[in-house]
């Protein structure tokens, strides 16, 4: 399919509330007969609840929320899925590693993470050639780009992360149209460009994700002639939400259902009003069901002007919990506390976000006598995948308030 064949990815996106609806009332009981039938760590996880009670999703609100820490604790004594898989391991393509760790399953069935209804939104058809910079090791995010792109029939170039310079030259031989990525590493690849005397005229089309897309940034892309949209992803969900115009929102996935709740709760809250992000997602051989994200958000007045007809939401707000992304990665604080376990000499720990010149800067105070800089820099970036900022600090000196992440960015 291409943008100007279509102005929709399918018919999905214009039906009516009441079709909409109608279909989910349908589609969810085969969702959760399949899930409890098929998969162990569902049947545990409702093992203390009258089955025969879920008919439509207005029975959603009866069922537990399923936190990606209870996943863990099922995984440790069943990997690597926890039996949250209709499917056995070795039918799926793809074993991925996120931070705790935590294992998700992918598939290279088409579009499987369903991320092409975002990057269609972005314009992205099959004249384009997308570089991917969302990486590909041992976490999803560049296969699910890639997987998108591919059934939109675009050209992919598996950039990955990193090598800045050689970035550069890819897109400009290969003749880049489109941009894949976190939002802030396509400016760090213009910036190299214009740096080394080269020119990529052809980049007019930007889908980031991975992180919040700044006002500033987005304009700074704008001016140098590239639209810039982002979406709304989880390694287990896939495709949550999606920008079609720039600052209106993010219209929810058609194969999502999203709720907003009060955080550690399965409560709803008012519409407008900010709450956890819970997702039911109908893949059959990764079904998620009540599935607390983490992230906070909230639901929006009236329908998008570009004619899709779903719910929107108002884009990441921060995380209902500490947890906090940096340049892509997830900083939790159990892996705060895995720093403390593996330096005994520190007495308290306090990661600092913060934000300069459109990238993340990411400090650790480290409260301690110690003056091994270094050790405590290295053991960080075993334990996050991230390069730290260390300042010793006094013991005592540190906030008691609890904090262990305190992310200082602006999110609008």
């Amino acid at each position: 399919m291409s943008g100007e064949e279509l102005t929709y990815f399918d018919n999905k996106e214009t039906r009516s509330a009441d079709e909409r609806a109608n279909e989910y009332d349908k589609a969810f009981p085969t969702l959760f007969k399949l899930a409890v039938t098929k998969s162990k760590g569902y049947a545990a996880h409702y093992q203390d609840l009258d089955l025969n009670d879920i008919s439509s999703t207005a029975d959603l609100i009866k069922l537990p929320v399923l936190r990606k820490s209870q996943i863990q604790q099922y995984q440790a004594s069943d990997l690597p899925y926890g039996g949250f898989t209709t499917l056995e391991p070795n039918e799926m393509d793809y074993i991925f590693q996120s931070p705790g760790p935590i294992y998700e399953p992918g598939s290279g069935k088409k579009d499987w993470w369903r991320i092409a209804r975002f990057l269609f939104a972005c314009g992205i058809s099959n004249k384009d050639i997308v570089q991917n910079c969302f990486s590909y090791h041992l976490t999803p995010a560049g296969h699910i780009f890639e997987s998108g792109a591919k059934a939109l029939g675009a050209t992919i170039v598996p950039a990955g992360t990193g090598n800045t310079e050689l970035q550069v030259q890819i897109a400009k031989n290969a003749g880049v149209t489109a941009y894949a990525g976190t939002p802030d590493y396509l400016k760090i690849i213009l910036d190299k460009a214009q740096e080394m005397g080269i020119e990529l005229p052809k980049i007019s089309k930007a889908g980031v994700g991975g992180g919040p897309l700044f006002p500033t940034l987005r304009q700074e892309y704008n001016d140098r002639g590239i639209s810039c949209l982002q979406n709304y992803a989880t390694a287990e969900a896939g495709n949550i939400a999606y920008e079609t115009i720039a600052d209106q929102g993010m219209i929810v996935d058609e194969d999502v259902i999203v709720e907003i709740v009060r955080p550690g709760s399965g409560t709803p809250v008012e519409n407008g009003e900010i709450g956890e992000v819970l997702v039911t997602v109908f893949n059959p051989d990764f079904p998620l069901i009540r599935f607390a994200t983490g992230d906070l958000s909230s639901f929006m007045v009236g329908q998008s002007a570009c004619g899709r007809t779903n719910a929107r939401i108002s884009g990441w707000k921060g995380r209902a919990d500490q947890t906090t992304k940096v340049k892509g990665m997830f900083v939790r604080p159990e892996q705060m506390e895995e720093f403390l376990r593996r330096n005994q000499e520190v007495y308290k720990v306090r990661a600092i976000v913060t934000r300069r010149n459109e990238s993340d800067l990411f400090a650790v105070q480290v409260e301690t006598a110690s003056t091994n800089t270094e050790k405590f820099q290295n053991s960080l970036r075993e334990i996050l995948n991230l390069r730290a900022e260390i300042e010793l600090v006094a013991k005592g000196s540190l906030p008691n308030d609890g904090k262990v992440i305190d992310d200082q960015r602006e999110f609008g």
